[in-house]
């Protein structure tokens, strides 16, 4: 669904904002940002799929 790919890509723009941050200061839980981008870009391949963005079989 389009709620999946959003998701997907709020997660993904959040964590890239966390680790940009974390590069310049260093704080607890910075690690988590790359979490959330893997997990935010298997949202969006997820949610690609979901609105037709790929050729079922």
């Amino acid at each position: 669904m389009a709620r999946t790919l959003a998701a997907g890509v709020g997660l993904t723009a959040a964590s890239l904002a966390g680790y940009a941050v974390g590069v310049v200061a260093a704080y607890p839980g910075r690690a988590f940002s790359v979490t959330g981008a893997m997990v935010g870009i298997t949202l969006i391949a997820v949610g690609y799929g979901e609105i037709g963005g790929v050729d079922g079989p």
